[in-house]
């Protein structure tokens, strides 16, 4: 049922309310941006603006932190880069209040169709999943991040472009760095915390002495670009298009101004060619491999063509006492699957919510370790599985015979459709190995949500009409939420799970529900269970209802610091 009002308790707060922190969300003093002389000291500097940094300063201050951003680069100089928000980076990024704009400003992809050898092998199709937004979205990273500047403005809290961070040194209660601006001069400067977001070549990791393990990427090069084809193909919204060939992998998406974004994997027999392609280098390139000798591009009004080699790399740690990393700072790999940003964002979300918790006195330092070894794990496991993701990567002819062979008969069916949708998506990625989530009992195989893995957004009935209220419009980034049965939530229940909770410093929503129907009863799991949910979306724990001290030895351990 969503609120409480049939359990006759209400849906109640633990701790300091729903979302009351007492520290406030939105105003902290400095105005619109920092003076060098009158700004206050920021609890978090942000080194760097890209997607990452600026949903880290965001999730920050709706959390009330004091936030310092600072970009070497000047604001005009922002290029096309990333494309694609997947589903769960759309979640996380809506749960920050800037879901809806990112939306109204991008083109959700539908289906792609997939082809070789002059045939259409089947389409993919995408939002099997249950989420609000269970389509990608195609937004280029440049609008991404004008809109995520806008809504940190609005937080109070401007980017201090041409702004370079020259050095860093980090003490037991705070972290010192030099910054040098546009015009030459040096500042000295001071904050709690501060996280590199600032991408490969990061000056915070370097000085943090922290090791970027991995290796670069040989045989491989992606040339990229925006353009309008003049091509046989009907250009339908929503659609976009892979064209396999021996060596080659080209992926044509449609753009939210018009026009498509090419991305062509390929073999790099010139290693030594570094320059930007050209648009008929381009052309010549998609030509030949979609097999279309008379195709003709057209430049987009902002003009973007890229090569570009990588490196498969994941920093030795992601946090050195008062310095952290997050995004590219902090791992990349080849954009194989179109998911470097995607993890970042989700770095960032899983971030800032802890980075918050410990500053306020809710949790002990070790909070920010789980962000380490969490993140640390996603991004090795992607680099494992891209490695294998032979729609995109370029290969040889004998493999790509074979491969082709197969994929008329995967995408016919539907749950090859399905699983592969939930993969691209992201929702099924979990933090199960996380010291954060523990499942008692630990051999239980009942269905429903397993700790570490995203809370399903379970349709639930509100008895006040036919249309259902969905769960993650009652979860909150500013506070866990106690999951519970309506029908299981008598008084005696509800005050032993108060107690539980008393004593935890951070807000904790005791929420009972009522599923809509049975399907959406066992998405959530047994009646007898409760689940905590954590601010990010994550469940951290999976208890029987009649056993609360579980609960509240979770609750114990979080404050004191996960071992």
């Amino acid at each position: 049922m969503g609120t409480d009002e049939d359990t006759g308790h209400g849906t109640e707060d633990t701790g300091h309310g729903t979302g009351d922190t007492g520290h406030g969300t939105g105003d902290t003093g400095h105005g619109d941006g920092y003076g060098r002389e009158e700004a206050p000291t920021p609890d978090v500097c942000v080194v760097g603006a890209g997607p990452v940094g600026l949903t880290l300063a965001i999730a920050l201050r709706r959390l009330g932190l004091r936030v310092r951003i600072v970009d070497k680069a000047p604001a005009t100089k922002r290029e096309a880069r990333a494309l694609v928000l997947w589903a769960r980076a759309r979640e996380a990024l809506d749960s920050l209040g800037v879901g809806e704009t990112l939306t109204r400003h991008g083109v959700e992809l539908e289906t792609v169709t997939v082809h070789a050898r002059d045939r259409d092998l089947g389409q993919l199709t995408t939002g099997w999943a249950r989420s609000a937004h269970a389509r990608p979205l195609n937004i280029e990273q440049h609008d991404i991040e004008r809109l995520l500047a806008e809504e940190l403005a609005r937080l109070g809290t401007r980017v201090e472009w041409n702004t370079e961070v020259t050095d860093v040194k980090v003490h037991d209660d705070r972290a010192e760095f030099t910054l040098r601006h546009e015009d030459g001069t040096a500042e000295s400067a001071v904050a709690p915390w501060i996280v590199g977001c600032e991408g490969t070549a990061s000056v915070v990791r370097d000085r943090l002495g922290i090791p970027f393990e991995g290796r670069r990427r040989t045989g491989l090069q992606v040339v990229q670009g925006n353009a309008h084809p003049t091509w046989r193909i009907s250009e339908e919204p929503g659609r976009g298009h892979i064209f396999l060939a021996p060596h080659r992998s080209l992926l044509v998406f449609p753009l939210p101004g018009g026009g498509f974004r090419f991305f062509c994997f390929r073999d790099d027999p010139d290693p030594a060619l570094t320059a930007a392609p050209t648009l008929d280098e381009l052309r010549d390139l998609v030509a030949e491999t979609a097999r279309m000798p008379g195709l003709r591009l057209a430049a987009t009004e902002r003009v973007w063509l890229n090569r570009a080699r990588f490196s498969d790399r994941v920093a030795a740690r992601l946090r050195h006492g008062r310095g952290l990393l997050a995004g590219d700072a902090a791992h990349a790999w080849a954009p194989v699957g179109g998911h470097g940003m995607n993890v970042g964002v989700l770095g960032a979300h899983n971030l800032a919510w802890k980075l918050a918790a410990v500053h306020h006195g809710q949790a002990g330092e070790a909070l920010l370790d789980t962000y380490s070894d969490e993140q640390r794990h996603m991004a090795v496991r992607y680099i494992r599985e891209m490695r294998f993701n032979f729609m995109e990567l370029p290969l040889p002819p004998l493999g790509y015979r074979a491969f082709t062979a197969t994929v008329p008969f995967a995408l016919a069916r539907r749950g090859f459709q399905r699983r592969l949708d939930l993969r691209l998506s992201d929702l099924g990625r979990n933090h199960a190995d996380s010291t954060l989530s523990r499942h008692r009992p630990a051999r239980r195989r009942r269905p429903g949500p397993r700790a570490g893995g995203r809370m399903p957004d379970v349709a639930l009935a509100t008895g006040e009409g036919p249309a259902a209220l969905r769960l993650h419009t009652l979860l909150g980034y500013d506070r866990w939420t106690l999951v519970l049965r309506a029908g299981r939530a008598g008084p005696g229940v509800l005050d032993a799970v108060h107690v539980a909770c008393q004593g935890f410093p951070s807000p904790v929503r005791v929420l009972p529900v009522t599923p809509w129907n049975e399907a959406e009863a066992r998405r959530l799991g047994h009646p007898d269970d409760l689940l905590l949910v954590r601010p990010d979306g994550y469940v951290g724990l999976v208890a029987p209802l009649a056993r609360t001290s579980l609960l509240r030895s979770y609750l114990a351990a979080l404050a004191a610091g996960p071992a």
